[in-house]
């Protein structure tokens, strides 16, 4: 009789995924250790033997790092592979599952980042910050709700749809349907940050020119919106990528000089101390 996985054994594993997919997180070995959490009750039903276990075990010690959410569904795929190699498929080996497992690691890293990171969590921290105006709760409320609702059904189907498909589910994610979808995805990801930083980041310069009189007879700002309204903002978002992506700085660094450049615009005149919404 051929082995099959039980429904509750893949609900363990999905579940040892969603809540410990940074299990033991290093930088030598990032999402490793959750990934052998994830397949522990896969092997175990599969093989009874104790040494067989530890065999299957040792293929899921190789680095891997993907994004999480989306990520579940490579951990559905090499579960799915694992129920064939354990009924002897043939060309099924721990090469061809970890084959399978770093030639998809970096395509859905980059389809969850941008969909996940650069799209969904701004959307949805957008609405969380227009609902808590006036320090309502309901902000808060409604980000915590929906994004864990949203994560966990999605990664669930991400590990079940994997499962279901198995190896057949490489060719479309790494072939031409998949560069087309992380490309797509990354256009919609940059639009929705863009949307996010204008919204949200008011950045704008009390400087003026004042004649003899004291009446201003040049306001920078007005001038900077006749040209390029949200001018300092795309220029202080742009910056700060610029400092992250290309000087390596830590984001803690970099807020930290956003700090210093506010006291010192405020003390010399050209920043406004008080928010306009």
């Amino acid at each position: 009789m051929a082995n099959k996985i039980s429904r509750k054994t893949l609900m363990k594993s999905f579940h040892h995924w969603y809540y410990g997919n940074l299990t033991c997180f290093s930088q030598e070995h990032m999402q490793t250790f959750g990934y052998l959490s994830a397949m522990l009750p896969i092997v175990e039903e599969l093989y009874p033997k104790k040494e067989d276990q530890a065999k299957a075990m040792n293929t899921y010690t190789a680095f891997f790092n993907t994004e999480p959410q989306i990520g579940a569904m490579v951990v559905g795929i090499t579960a799915g592979l694992e129920e064939a190699r354990s009924n002897g498929a043939s060309g099924v080996t721990a090469e061809t599952i970890n084959g399978l497992r770093a030639g998809l690691m970096g395509p859905l890293a980059g389809i969850g980042d941008s969909l996940i990171v650069g799209t969904l969590i701004p959307i949805i921290l957008g609405i969380g910050i227009g609902l808590s105006k006036g320090g309502s709760p309901l902000g808060a409320i409604f980000y915590i709700l929906v994004w864990n609702l949203l994560a966990y059904f999605g990664m669930k189907f991400a590990y079940f749809k994997g499962y279901t498909l198995g190896d057949k589910a490489v060719e479309f994610l790494v072939g031409a349907q998949g560069q087309a979808i992380r490309k797509a995805v990354s256009v919609v990801g940059g639009m929705v940050i863009g949307a996010v930083a204008a919204t949200w980041v008011p950045v704008t310069t009390a400087f003026q020119l004042k004649n003899a009189s004291g009446k201003p007879f040049l306001v920078l700002q007005d001038q900077l919106n006749g040209v390029y309204p949200g001018f300092l903002t795309a220029f202080f978002v742009v910056f700060c990528w610029w400092l992250m992506a290309k000087k390596n700085l830590s984001p803690l660094k970099v807020m930290g000089l956003l700090v210093v450049i506010a006291f010192v615009g405020v003390l010399v005149g050209f920043f406004n101390p008080g928010l306009k919404y």
